[in-house]
């Protein structure tokens, strides 16, 4: 069963905030103004890599043309979008829930979008992506989908990111890793070459427990006072100790030079909605479109719903309150990206980190949102703290996901076999989307052959067969072109 804000005892009206309270319905979810606050910094710490990560991907790929984004205005634009949609999403969908560049479809923009075209023309088409995801919230397909999945697949889409989440927190950390060239017997392997070698391991290893401790005594703000001690230890280590900066990863802890940095809005507005037609074919750009469209849709529909069951927010019926607004701020925030060639901004499922925190509501996001406001005068600060000091409360919240896998019917071979596939490839294929399409068509398939084709929702259906192109774009984008 979903866990239900109902079942929550509303706590005391916040005193001297009666506005702030009635508005973001902190007591009536049961949360505090500490716990919010709390929230959203643990949410801003553990994605404010995205602020290094996101200048990286876009700004060491070159467009048709031959021509790179500038880092600084890419951090710059990064940092915007994330936080006017983020503080959107608190005011509008009043959920503990953070926008930014979405990973891996940033990656889809810079190698696969870019090389065909110029920049300018890249971000059109997430312009345009975001556009159509907007229309399709307006019309209420993209909400009807949400509400036509079972509800034991929403359980597992929410175990499955638990696990990717987590496995996410073990990468960034060093702790596994890929195993390079050829993968022998296994495609990942402990530390760096089979072994936990280095001092940020070490610093991974003593967040974990420590962690851990200060969850198991109940201690408020776990996972905040986690990443900010680590971050000292990674800092005291890294003056210490001989390390070499590439150990850390994309952050090093080193106190910086300057606090305060000019931001550089330069590639705002550097985009051309239709410029694309121009330099590729129109059943390419059409498959362009349809992959990113595809990824945002259901990697936000998964984040969306894992975030609320673990926070408590959805209905009897699994539904999540206030899904419209929700989705269409999601949709605005595709096209924002585009429009500051930031790429495509998207729901965090680092947005856990602040729900594992206590927070409940969208007042959680309004201090998240702020902090990357901040984090555009501020980019020495907000960049201080290393993956191995964030990655902790990854591996924390992905066991609080994981805890739900017990409302799953194992069973039952149509909600088990689904689920199971939902649950395993997300980790195992590092996307969100994938878990959630093979459990799509794996239960339409399997209800169909045991003759309960007319329990599944048409809608459902649909979805399954978009996920049958999705898997197979690469052959059929041959074949059509």
């Amino acid at each position: 069963m979903a866990r239900q804000t109902t079942d929550k005892a509303p706590a005391p009206p916040l005193p001297g905030l009666p506005l702030l309270d009635r508005y973001f319905r902190i007591s009536e979810r049961g949360s505090t103004l500490g716990r919010e606050v709390r929230g959203g910094f643990a949410t801003f710490f553990t994605m404010a890599y995205i602020l290094v990560l996101n200048p990286i991907i876009l700004g060491g790929a070159k467009d048709k043309f031959g021509e790179q984004l500038s880092g600084t205005q890419l951090a710059t634009a990064t940092a915007l979008v994330a936080a006017v949609m983020t503080v959107l999403m608190g005011i509008g969908g009043n959920l503990p829930l953070a926008l930014a560049a979405g990973l891996g479809l940033n990656a889809v923009v810079a190698f696969q979008i870019a090389p065909q075209m110029s920049w300018a023309d890249a971000m059109g088409l997430v312009v345009l992506e975001g556009l159509i995801i907007c229309a399709l919230v307006v019309t209420g397909l993209r909400e009807a989908v949400m509400h036509a999945i079972p509800q034991p697949l929403k359980q597992a889409i929410s175990v499955g990111i638990g696990l990717f989440i987590a496995f996410i927190g073990f990468i960034d950390a060093g702790f596994v890793s890929r195993i390079p060239g050829p993968t022998g017997s296994t495609p990942v392997q402990l530390g760096a070459d089979g072994r936990l070698t280095g001092w940020p391991v070490v610093v991974f290893c003593v967040g974990v427990l420590l962690t851990i401790a200060l969850m198991a005594r109940r201690a408020k703000g776990a996972l905040l006072i986690s990443i900010v001690v680590s971050t000292v230890l990674a800092i005291v280590i890294n003056e210490i100790a001989d390390i070499r900066p590439e150990a850390w990863g994309l952050t090093v802890p080193t106190l910086p030079d300057s606090v305060v940095d000019t931001p550089d809005f330069g590639l705002l507005g550097s985009f051309s909605l239709f410029g694309a037609f121009q330099q590729v074919g129109v059943v390419t750009i059409v498959l362009l479109i349809f992959t990113l469209i595809l990824s945002d849709f259901f990697d936000t529909m998964g984040t969306v719903v894992g975030v609320s069951n673990e926070a408590g927010l959805l209905d009897a019926e699994g539904r999540v309150p206030g899904l419209g607004r929700v989705l269409l701020i999601d949709g605005a925030a595709a096209a924002l990206g585009g429009a500051a060639s930031a790429s495509s901004n998207t729901s965090y499922i680092e947005s856990a980190a602040g729900v594992g925190e206590g927070a409940r509501t969208g007042f959680a996001s309004v201090v998240t949102g702020a902090l990357f406001g901040l984090a555009l005068f501020l980019t020495p600060l907000a960049t201080v703290v290393p993956a191995q000091a964030a990655a902790p409360a990854l591996i924390a919240v992905g066991f609080l996901l994981m805890s739900q896998v017990r409302s799953i019917d194992w069973e039952r071979i149509d909600i088990a076999v689904p689920a199971f596939l939902t649950i395993a490839l997300m980790p195992f294929s590092y996307s969100i989307s994938n878990g959630i399409g093979a459990g799509f068509i794996s239960y339409v398939v399997i209800k169909t052959v045991l003759g309960k084709a007319r329990e599944v929702h048409w809608l459902l259906w649909g979805t399954a067969a978009l996920f049958v192109v999705y898997f197979a774009i690469d052959p059929l984008e041959q074949l059509l072109t």
